[in-house]
């Protein structure tokens, strides 16, 4: 039975999730981060700072039956930590991420999917060959006794990201607001929370290896997840141009994007359906949280209220711009490249496409 657990970082968004599982279930918890924030109540706390050289000699006197390591940058780290605990500690588990599958991955993929090259020796790398360099080090130094939590999109509790909080400040603000689409177009995620039970439960029974931990298929929509929005911030009703039919990629209608009614309090831009991919077949826990809690929980983080924010109301400048690529017949692929262009080059492309994102807004409010 794990009673001892040591958690490497700790300080943000999954690591407190994790914390506060342990401790809920009696576990001694001790954490190792820079000391920049107060430990918990209940929490043991060592300084030092893994990237520094001598910044984990405060784990050299310490034996745990579970490491939790969230890290999310250079490999290296994750390897060197792993050669301090390998005799300390009898499990190892990553926070890993289902990016480090190579793109595109198939319908249904499972954990044997190919993942992309990556070194357990690399420093500074993208968030994928970051990830997958932090499995291959805990894995050359635990084997069978290291375990990959491939975590989904992570929402929930102390969200740092910028996921759910940028959409409820969004909506918060209120007038119409652009969203992704279909609007019944599914979505899947995992809350921080039962991300940290998953891991936890695994850990308990000596699971190793990599586990997907994704919500199913069909959990929720787009429409769930912004009409939630819409609830908890008490906001008006919010009014989205969308596009009807056929923004899809090597469709015949994907030169052309053209408005039609709102659904509900929700419609959408239709783009190119994400690939179905499989629930985690080997979750030794069930979804308790569901998308109403994890969106009220993420509002209560922030203090959010009716209005917050100091944007302006309705459909942003950036949103503008959107709409007036999407009526000159901008691919998804265009789009994204406009989209990441300098912000000079941006506002001078603005001002050239402004009169027609400002007919398709005014096209959007008049409809029924």
């Amino acid at each position: 039975m794990v009673q001892r657990l040591l958690i490497l970082g700790g300080s943000s968004f999954v690591g407190p999730a994790v914390i506060d599982d342990a401790l809920a279930r009696g576990w001694d918890v001790t954490v190792l981060n820079r000391g920049t924030q107060p430990a918990p109540a209940g929490v043991t706390s060592l300084t030092g700072d893994r990237t520094s050289s001598g910044g984990l000699a405060a784990l050299h006197d310490g034996i745990w039956d579970v490491v939790v390591d969230t890290w999310a940058s250079a490999p290296s780290a994750v390897r060197d930590a792993a050669a301090v605990l390998v005799d300390r500690v009898d499990r190892y588990v990553y926070v890993s991420s289902r990016s480090v599958y190579r793109w595109p991955m198939p319908a249904g993929g499972a954990e044997d999917l190919p993942t992309c090259d990556a070194s357990p020796d690399d420093g500074d790398v993208d968030y994928q060959r970051a990830k997958r360099g932090g499995e291959l080090a805990a894995l050359a130094a635990f084997g069978d006794r290291a375990l990959f939590a491939r975590a989904g999109l992570i929402l929930g509790p102390r969200e740092d990201i910028g996921r759910l909080p940028w959409w409820l400040h969004r909506i918060a603000r209120g007038g119409p607001v652009l969203a992704p689409g279909p609007a019944d177009n599914g979505v899947q995620f995992i809350d921080a929370r039962d991300l940290a039970a998953f891991v936890l439960d695994a850990a308990e029974h000596g699971f190793g290896g990599p586990y997907d931990v994704v919500s199913p298929v069909g959990h929720a929509s787009m429409r769930d997840v912004l009409e939630a929005c819409v609830a908890v911030t008490d906001s008006d009703e919010v009014l989205v141009a969308r596009s009807a039919a056929g923004f899809r990629r090597g469709s015949s209608s994907a030169k052309r994007a053209r408005l039609a009614s709102r659904s509900s309090k929700i419609a959408s831009i239709t783009t190119s359906a994400s690939p179905s991919v499989r629930p985690p077949g080997s979750a030794l826990v069930w979804l308790r949280v569901s998308v109403a809690e994890a969106v009220r929980r993420a509002r209560l983080d922030i203090g959010l209220s009716s209005g917050a924010g100091d944007a302006p109301y309705g459909i942003t400048p950036r949103e503008h711009e959107v709409l007036g690529l999407l009526v000159e017949g901008a691919t998804t692929r265009g789009i994204a490249r406009q989209l990441f262009i300098s912000a000079k080059t941006r506002r001078e492309n603005f001002k050239k496409r402004a009169p027609a994102a400002m007919t398709a807004t005014a096209h959007a409010r008049s409809l029924p």
